[in-house]
């Protein structure tokens, strides 16, 4: 009984995941290839990817920024979440229902919000018109195009992400607990130090995950306000499948190299949880 349940699910997995992961592994290797190449195994792009400081390079730049977003974004959630989770308001659930209303909103039409909002007419530009702190026709043009931008509406689209699963973690710390440490004469501080801070750890490294994996490969959001400086990793990968001279075998690398990091961190994470959830 139980083969024929997880016959679907498996049959799914292999044939929406597996086999396309197969797929992007053969032109890896230029097993598979596009016209007028001519199919045959080779390393060639693994070795020119590997000895290529560019994609590297480009990689890295990818991280650093996904890891400045999650880090960010993460300490500015810990507190909203602490204060919807333990301020004992009764109106809590309403501002977590605030809190995920913007996904109610089409994600390209939030991500082009902010081109409005931070265009060089747009309404931070106007705003310092208006107060004179800038001259009318001199608009700070580093707040769109730019890494900045990039990094402020990923920021702004996964605040929820993180949000809720430290939420969740610290809505079922169970409360006693800083009552006995408020009864042993520790302080706020310390209760939340030796207490609170420990025991929602793995929501927030799970917090942090959910938003570190999406935005290391993220093409959209850089696609639409990030320019030249914000350009990253997966819009290379994009690039080079979807041009109008594709490099499917390159392109190939680059997406099974990401894939196989992001595995990769996966499995530290998911082990590092649940090592801290069974101490």
């Amino acid at each position: 009984m139980t083969p024929a349940l997880l016959g679907l699910p498996v049959g799914w997995l292999a044939v929406f995941f597996l086999a396309p992961i197969g797929i992007v592994a053969a032109y890896s290797v230029n097993v598979l290839a596009l016209p007028p190449s001519t199919p045959g195994f080779t390393l060639g792009a693994w070795h020119d990817f590997i000895h290529s400081g560019v994609y590297l390079g480009l990689f890295w730049k990818s991280v650093k920024m996904s890891l400045i977003v999650s880090a960010l974004v993460v300490l500015v959630a810990f507190p909203l979440a602490y204060y919807l989770a333990l301020s004992g308001t009764k109106r809590k659930y309403i501002l977590l229902l605030v809190l995920i209303a913007p996904f109610l909103t089409s994600y390209l039409l939030r991500v082009l919000a902010w081109k409005v909002i931070l265009g060089d007419q747009g309404v931070v530009n106007t705003f310092l018109f208006w107060t004179g702190i800038r001259a009318a026709g001199h608009p700070i043009s580093a707040l769109l195009y730019s890494r900045f931008a990039v990094m402020l509406v990923l920021g702004y689209v996964w605040l929820p992400f993180v949000a809720l699963p430290i939420f969740v973690s610290l809505e079922s710390l169970d409360t006693r607990l800083l009552e006995a440490a408020s009864d042993l004469g520790a302080t706020r501080r310390q209760a939340f130090r030796r207490v609170t801070l420990p025991l929602s750890l793995p929501g927030v490294v799970a917090a942090f995950l959910f938003v570190f994996i999406p935005t290391v490969g993220e093409f959209v959001t850089p696609s639409l306000v990030g320019g030249t400086s914000g350009y990253m990793y997966g819009n290379q990968i994009v690039d080079l499948f979807g041009t109008g001279f594709p490099d499917w075998e390159t392109g190939s690398v680059l997406a099974l190299f990401l894939l196989g990091v992001i595995a990769a961190l996966t499995v530290v994470f998911a082990r590092f949880i649940q090592r801290d959830v069974a101490t």
